[in-house]
């Protein structure tokens, strides 16, 4: 419970850390900590939610010009037992993000929260969790490969 507790109040730091202080958060925390954090409804919400808020922010115009697309993200290991999705789609030079999915998704991608986490914060490669059977998609699989190139995917800095 301590580990918990612990680990939701670091997270509560969140909205005030840029994306290189949370790459170096998610960094430097055990994937046990982490996965306590994400155990914990509110800090779960809390995580995601900030994560999905900030994704518009990071995105590339060169590199989602032209592209027209909806993606989900299915992060499993609700507290409940169910799963979390967030859409984004990408249309028009920008990206909108809601936890209410209502279009039919171009690609869906499914992971747990930890690794989603260490994910979109450079900690781990797509291809890689990907070839290991630890994010999975389903849909248009070449398109999921250029994902992260409509991103800038932070790096931790000290």
């Amino acid at each position: 419970m301590a580990e918990r507790d612990e680990a939701a109040a670091a997270l509560g730091a969140l909205d005030s850390a840029d994306a290189s202080q949370l790459a170096a958060m998610v960094g430097s925390v055990p994937d046990e900590q982490l996965a306590a954090a994400m155990a914990n409804p509110e800090g779960r919400r809390m995580v995601l939610d900030e994560i999905f808020r900030r994704m518009s922010e990071h995105a590339e115009p060169q590199q989602i010009e032209g592209v027209d697309a909806v993606v989900h993200f299915e992060i499993t290991g609700a507290p409940d037992g169910g799963s979390d999705v967030y859409e984004a789609v990408i249309r028009d030079g920008s990206v909108e993000v809601s936890n209410n999915p209502k279009e039919q998704p171009k690609v869906k991608v499914t992971t747990a929260p930890v690794t989603f986490v260490k994910l979109v914060t450079g900690q781990k490669s797509g291809p890689v969790l990907f070839m290991t059977g630890k994010l999975k998609l389903e849909g248009d699989v070449m398109f999921a490969s250029r994902i992260t190139s409509f991103f800038r995917i932070p790096s931790p800095s000290a």
